[in-house]
């Protein structure tokens, strides 16, 4: 089983930047992806950004140019860097690992950006 925790979430002006952790502690096994996804009420959840073992990562349309993702394998820890934060981008976070076993969430950080 994995567990992932979360943290870093918070209340931020528009304009402003935040960064998310999100350590996961188990059993992983073998190549895996962690990633970020977002849901803000009424809408669905999103894909925010996701990062494989190997440092592929893919990023959400809507957070191009602004977030970045990256991870320390060694401490299996995935961060995403949040600059020039718009309120649509208010939303619970949830931090996400796939390995060859299953599809592992977080409990989720809130982020409000504040106009």
């Amino acid at each position: 089983q994995v567990q992932l925790v979360e943290s870093g979430g918070g209340l931020v002006q528009a304009g402003g930047s935040l960064r998310l952790s999100c350590a996961a502690s188990g059993s992983i096994w073998g190549i895996n992806t962690m990633g970020w996804y977002r849901q803000a009420p009424g809408k669905q959840r999103e894909l925010v950004a996701t990062v494989t073992s190997g440092g592929r990562t893919d990023y959400g349309d809507s957070v191009k140019g602004r977030f970045t993702i990256s991870r320390d394998n060694a401490k299996n820890t995935v961060y995403l860097q949040k600059n020039s934060l718009q309120p649509e981008d208010t939303a619970v976070y949830y931090c996400r690992l796939v390995d060859t076993k299953g599809v592992y969430w977080g409990q989720g950080t809130q982020v409000t950006v504040s106009s």
